[in-house]
């Protein structure tokens, strides 16, 4: 694999460690700035959106400079966010900086993916995808406790900080190893919007918001589940993630590389599977074991449908596939978004703290019955079956040694 995607990976360890270590810091966040933990739950909220919002506005901005530049614009952009959210004074100030940093995810991940499929032979792409977002697995396994263990020990705001740091990481990275990829030639904002017209991207972009809107259902509020439900230390909530971040990583190298073999058995195996153990969390998130075994597989399921979601984006918007590779990670967000704000409502009306697992199984299942439609529809059409991935791999094909194209 290129080193470019070893810079990539590193700008997505920074944006991952920030997007989910807040779960582990909901309780001390809302204690320091004086509101419930449903309250600080729109923390969650609120940077979803803010990714889905700023993903294709991004984009589009993003079409009139290089890739290169544009993805170093983002993370300044990330690190300016984060600072915020380090030295809030009140809430709103916290919300507000969320919001800054999270309008650099969506379109990073977006451009970066196209860039990493641009980087590898056609039938790699999957996997290629699947190595830039390892590094958002990653900083679940070591970002992610880290921040926890740093926030809950020296203060949350030290966490961000460090986050913050991470940023400028992932900005030397890109800045020294992305290859300078020009814009795009020939392609115009209204070729790029096109792509929403093809019902098959918009179906993706529907199990997207679904599919992971059932993880962020469980996993938003983790830390309250934990020590209040299963009976878990404060302290154990590190480890916790660490397990989430085990099965995250175990999960997108899996569905990484079945995506490039068969990728809808793999989403039917995944969103199935998915929703099976939210279901039986919610009546069993009482027992320790059986918590840390579905908090594994919740991680490991959700992320197995991160690389073929995002390659059947890219296979079927094949030609113009930025705006929509970037749309789709708004799509994760928003399921993000929508599982936060229910995973909220049912513990604001005393369902209890396992309430959101039940909330999750709704929206994995619901996932699963889109993917079913979607393969269906493609086999009473094989011609748009076989025409799309043909027509991606010719975009995809690698450029010479030393040069990235469009």
């Amino acid at each position: 694999m290129p080193l470019a995607l070893l810079a990539l990976a590193m700008g997505a360890f920074g944006i991952g460690t920030t997007e989910f270590v807040i779960m582990g810091l909901l309780p001390q966040v809302g204690a320091d700035l004086g509101v419930s933990v449903p309250t600080a739950g729109f923390l969650v909220t609120g940077y979803a959106l803010g990714v889905m919002i700023g993903a294709p506005i991004m984009t589009a901005l993003g079409t009139r400079i290089s890739r290169k530049n544009m993805l170093m614009l983002l993370m300044g952009l990330f690190i300016v966010g984060n600072v915020i959210s380090a030295v809030a004074p009140v809430f709103a100030v916290m919300l507000i900086g969320r919001v800054v940093a999270s309008l650099a995810h969506g379109a990073f991940f977006g451009i970066g993916s196209v860039v990493a499929a641009e980087l590898v032979a056609p039938e790699k792409k999957a996997g290629a995808i699947s190595m830039m977002f390892t590094g958002l697995t990653v900083a679940n396994v070591v970002g992610v406790p880290v921040g926890t263990f740093v926030g809950q020990s020296a203060g949350w705001r030290v966490t961000f900080l460090i986050v913050a740091a991470l940023g400028v990481v992932g900005l030397a990275g890109v800045a020294k190893l992305v290859p300078d990829v020009p814009k795009p030639e020939g392609v115009r904002l209204r070729d790029e919007a096109g792509a929403f017209r093809n019902g098959q991207v918009i179906l993706a972009m529907a199990m997207t918001v679904l599919g992971f809107g059932g993880v962020f259902a469980a996993i938003t509020y983790i830390a309250p589940m934990m020590t209040e439900v299963s009976g878990f230390a404060e302290s154990s909530v590190t480890w916790l993630m660490v397990v989430f971040g085990v099965g995250m990583v175990v999960g997108n190298l899996t569905g990484g590389r079945f995506a490039d073999r068969k990728l809808m058995p793999m989403l039917f195996t995944a969103l199935g599977g998915l929703a099976l153990v939210l279901l039986l969390f919610t009546f069993l998130a009482s027992g320790k074991i059986a918590a840390v075994v579905a908090v594994f597989l919740i991680g490991a399921l959700g992320f197995a449908t991160v690389p073929p979601l995002q390659k059947r984006v890219l296979d079927h918007a094949h030609g113009a596939p930025t705006l929509a590779s970037a749309a789709n990670i708004g799509a994760f967000n928003l399921g993000n978004a929508l599982a936060a704000w229910l995973g909220g409502l049912v513990i604001s009306a005393h369902l209890g703290y396992a309430a959101p697992n039940a909330v999750g199984a709704v929206l994995a299942a619901a996932a699963l019955v889109l993917a079913l439609i979607s393969r269906r529809l493609e086999l009473r059409s094989p011609a748009a079956v076989t025409a799309a991935p043909a027509a991606a791999a010719g975009a995809a094909a690698p450029a010479p040694a030393g040069s990235v194209h469009s």
